[in-house]
């Protein structure tokens, strides 16, 4: 670090506070912007209120010779933030790695389950060589990154503008498909093998429950090139998960013992629920980790629907439990031409408005989020990426959607009371178990199944204004009442963890064919599986695994007509009382009380079937699980398109109340708790709180925060 630099900018730097709320974007990627421009457009974000800039720190822009390093466009980065009240997010980016060092290590480029060997790339986003990286299950070639690393650290941690690290961007490991999957270099296959003797304790146990039963040696195992034996297979990706982990895990145990000061971060990409199994995304693990938790989410890529970008921002306020957590890569320009947006409507996302700013930001705020980046400031000038995401003109200029980004972030940052409460508890959770989405990868290559029934779920409690958070099995107990989508596969410990919370008390709600599968993806004799069918009260009389013949598959629970997809499962009731019927007038639903609960077990997958039919009556059918459990509902809406959040904690109560449409809107919110008065913070907007009833109205993709006092008694 450069002493003089650093005691020359401190003084500029000490008055300065951590940020209310962090709000900025990804600045520096190298190759743009132009250097011509650093220096205007760091007075330019804080002229227009942003705080925050995260600049990628890429191994290969940066260390141009073994042991020698280029620092010059960071340290300027960073004194620039200092200059103008910025706070810096160091991205650290070891997934570039210098160009010589893939000569001088060879044996340590990735290796695909086909044999293609990956050489170094152009990345999109950056137009900077060097990407992906190497495989650090090489030692040599970690300890190359950690030297790396703590020349890093060692420059940095003492600058007056940094606010702390980012450890792993968009916590992606360089998976693939199943036809291309990394990394089958030897150091991966010895650490699997390694991972392999802890879980097995011998080869002969390990050859068992593989099904291959002459291994003469442990150098004998290799990781599976298919996924035609699920046993391997399961093994070989829960070993990509576990394996990437160790890896976040040296990080962030380096980066703490180098600078014990500053903030630990990271993001996601919301992809739990999808993309487990080949790139490793994992809300809970992830964020166990890191002191700030995040997401990535991109409205033009996935659909404007406002469902979609609550789920996302829900799913990540779960994974952090309780932790701060940030909207850390949002929309704020353009998509223009990627293959994701092609065909779709102007309206849904593609030419991005400074509404769609405004009400992007809010729904992030009203699902939780206390902090907003964009991945650009200003665009990419070069790649296919050009053009994208940012929020300033190509030349930096200030834009309608930077002026209205700025006007949030200057809101934001006036409100500190309103970041210090939180989204209370949901009504409901989802259940994720994790198996079940992997076993879905390797029966079919492909999590459809999984996904589209959780988020179908998901969507129908939405719809009806009802709060569903997702949630890990072991966190199970947090929740009175809980859904399970898509239940294929489990473990026994899975199983035996939701019969105590039936037995205990818990309302659960099992979609179809539960623990067909068992360990291994071993299907079980009995029918539901693992001590299931007693909790359950019913039994399997028939099934029927026909995804191409069921997509119109319809069905009859608690008086109501639903759709359900893929597989289906008739019961006849042993214990329990039949609350559903097929088309054919079998038994499709059974309720049962169970110790101190009760469940309902469907045997089909009515999230799936929401997800691509979201009929009136089957909205009608999610809402009414409430009533089954026992739960009131915390908030409910008179409009449908109007989608209301409450927030509880040291800062108080609020209401946030989010319009998503382009309309302006009268809504009615009714609450479980009656209050006396009512202010929104966001626009003044005129308030009427009559007890239960809050009654406000609401600019287009606009929202009010209304804080809620006089609780009544």
């Amino acid at each position: 670090m450069r002493p003089l630099v650093v005691l020359l900018l401190a003084a500029s730097a000490a008055a300065a506070a951590e940020p209310v709320f962090p709000y900025g974007a990804v600045y520096f990627r190298k190759s743009n912007p132009p250097e011509a421009d650093w220096a205007r457009d760091h007075q330019t974000a804080a002229q227009v209120g942003m705080n925050t800039f995260r600049h990628w720190f890429m191994w290969s822009a940066m260390e141009a010779a073994p042991g020698r390093y280029d620092w010059r466009d960071y340290d300027r980065m960073m004194d620039l933030a200092a200059e103008n009240g910025i706070w810096v997010v160091i991205a650290e980016l070891i997934t570039a790695a210098p160009e010589w060092a893939f000569d001088d290590y060879p044996h340590a480029r990735y290796v695909a389950s086909d044999g293609t060997v990956t050489q170094s790339g152009i990345s999109p986003s950056s137009a900077t060589g060097g990407f992906p990286g190497l495989c650090l299950d090489n030692e040599d070639v970690r300890a190359l990154a950690e030297k790396f690393l703590t020349a890093l650290v060692e420059r940095y941690r003492g600058h007056p503008a940094i606010l702390g690290y980012d450890l792993w961007n968009e916590n992606t490991y360089a998976g693939g498909s199943p036809e291309r999957m990394n990394c089958y270099c030897e150091a991966t296959q010895a650490k699997f093998r390694e991972w392999l003797r802890k879980k097995y304790g011998s080869l002969e146990a390990l050859g068992r429950a593989w099904h291959r039963y002459s291994y003469a040696r442990w150098e004998n195992v290799h990781p599976p090139r298919n996924f035609t034996g699920y046993p391997e297979s399961l093994d070989w990706l829960e070993f990509r998960i576990d394996d990437a982990f160790r890896l976040f895990r040296w990080r962030v145990e380096l980066f703490r013992r180098l600078d014990p000061e500053n903030k630990i971060t990271a993001h996601g990409v919301a992809g739990t629920l999808e993309s487990l199994p080949n790139a490793t995304h994992h809300e809970w693990r992830s964020a166990a980790e890191v002191d700030t938790w995040g997401l990535t989410w991109v409205a033009s890529r996935k659909g404007a629907e406002p469902w979609k970008q609550f789920h996302a921002v829900d799913l990540a306020r779960a994974g952090a439990r309780g932790k701060p957590f940030w909207h850390a890569e949002a929309q704020a320009g353009p998509l223009w031409m990627q293959p994701q947006v092609i065909w779709r409507p102007r309206e849904d996302g593609r030419i991005t408005e400074p509404e769609d700013v405004r009400l992007w930001n809010l729904v992030s705020c009203a699902a939780g989020a206390k902090g907003i980046l964009y991945p650009r400031w200003r665009p990419l000038l070069d790649g296919p990426l050009f053009g994208a995401f940012g929020a300033f003109g190509m030349d930096g200029s200030v834009t309608p959607r930077a002026e209205m980004a700025g006007a949030v972030a200057r809101w934001a940052n006036a409100h500190p009371d309103v970041w210090k409460s939180n989204p209370v508890r949901g009504d409901l959770g989802i259940v994720f178990a994790e198996e079940s989405q992997l076993f879905n990868y390797v029966q079919q290559g492909s999590t459809a199944h999984y996904a589209q029934s959780a988020r179908g779920a998901y969507q129908a409690f939405f719809d009806s204004n009802i709060q569903a958070d997702w949630v890990r099995v072991d966190d199970i107990n947090e929740y009175s009442a809980a859904y399970l989508p898509y239940p294929v596969m489990l473990k026994p410990e899975t199983a035996r963890k939701l019969i105590a919370y039936v037995e205990q008390g818990g309302r659960l709600i099992s979609e179809g064919l539960p623990a067909y599968f068992g360990e291994g993806g071993k299907v079980g004799a009995t029918q539901p599986n693992y001590g299931l069918d007693r909790l359950f009260g019913a039994r399997e009389s028939y099934v029927e695994f026909t995804p191409d013949l069921l997509e119109e598959l319809t069905l009859t629970v608690r008086k109501a007509a639903i759709h359900g997809r893929y597989f289906l499962q008739e019961y006849e009731p042993a214990g329990g009382t039949a609350a559903g019927v097929y088309a054919n007038g079998r038994t499709a639903a059974v309720e049962h009380r169970a110790g101190k609960g009760k469940t309902l077990l469907i045997g089909t997958f009515p999230g799936a079937g929401y997800f691509r039919r979201p009929t009136a009556e089957a909205k009608a059918f999610f809402s009414g699980l409430l009533e089954w459990a026992g739960v009131e509902q915390r908030v409910r809406v008179n409009d449908p398109e109007v989608k209301a959040r409450l927030h509880e904690g040291a800062g108080g109560t609020y209401l946030w109340v989010v319009n998503t449409t382009r309309q302006a809107r009268e809504a009615m919110v009714t609450l479980a708790t009656p209050w006396e008065d009512g202010k929104d913070l966001r626009n003044a907007a005129q308030v009427s709180v009559r007890g239960r009833e809050v009654r406000a109205r609401l600019g287009e993709r606009d929202a009010a925060v209304i804080r809620l006092t006089g609780a009544g008694r």
